[in-house]
């Protein structure tokens, strides 16, 4: 039996499976991942570290500069979801899939099908305005130029955790809850190095089955089930078949 065939047979199995994924999901729809080798995070713009920039100091004393650099860095309006997002989507609506908690900001998930999504990072289509609370959407925000302000007058700020930010403890709660009850967690598309999101692979009980995708090794390999390092959209797509 290969591993495809494995994984499919314990999504069969498992009444309670948890998706756990990261940049790696989306760079098939054209999203760089920012933390890998040759992602954004290893370049710099006149000496200011891309991750200095995303950073919740640097949105409040150069918000000009700083959405200057999420439009033309950051922003992928005319992003589509990949064959990876569906997969887990047909996952779910055939009950075989529990949740998806995702790291990336980009939507997509639920663009493509995906109903019961954890954003722990938030979703770069939602800015509030910081005076009335009025929400506004990315095509908004793209299309502004300077920094992106509201009816009222007021500054619109992401609905994402910058750099210097708490997650949302509701939502990281409920991770949690998801990862504790799990049977089968897979991780798709993250270097499990960012914590708490890692952290949660260490909620699972002492039964429930780890299967890690991922094109580069993890912290976690060695706990895993199973490792998979083949292209992570065709092995969803044929997972999910």
């Amino acid at each position: 039996m290969n591993s495809i065939e494995q994984l499919r047979n314990w999504l069969r199995e498992s009444k309670k499976t948890v998706f756990l994924g990261g940049a790696g999901m989306s760079t098939a729809s054209g999203i760089p991942d920012f933390r890998s080798a040759h992602g954004l995070y290893m370049q710099e713009k006149q000496g200011i570290s891309y991750e200095e920039m995303l950073s919740i100091d640097y949105y409040r004393r150069h918000t000009a500069e700083f959405y200057d650099f999420l439009r033309n860095v950051m922003l992928y309006p005319d992003a589509k979801p990949n064959p990876a997002h569906y997969a887990l989507a047909k996952l779910e609506r055939e009950g075989l899939l529990q949740v998806v908690i995702t790291q990336n900001i980009d939507g997509l998930h639920q663009a493509a099908g995906s109903r019961n999504v954890i954003e722990l990072h938030g979703n770069e289509d939602r800015y509030f305005c910081q005076s009335c609370g009025k929400q506004y959407n990315m095509r908004y925000v793209a299309d502004c130029q300077g920094v992106p302000l509201c009816a009222c007058g007021g500054q619109l700020k992401p609905d994402v955790v910058l750099y210097g930010e708490q997650l949302n403890q509701r939502d990281l709660q409920r991770a949690v809850e998801y990862a504790c009850e799990a049977e089968l967690m897979l991780v798709g598309g993250t270097s499990l190095v960012v914590y708490p999101v890692a952290g949660l692979v260490n909620y699972l009980s002492p039964g429930a089955r780890l299967v890690i995708l991922n094109r580069d090794p993890t912290p976690y390999d060695s706990r895993a089930d199973l490792v998979i390092r083949e292209d992570l959209k065709e092995v969803l797509a044929q997972a999910a078949q």
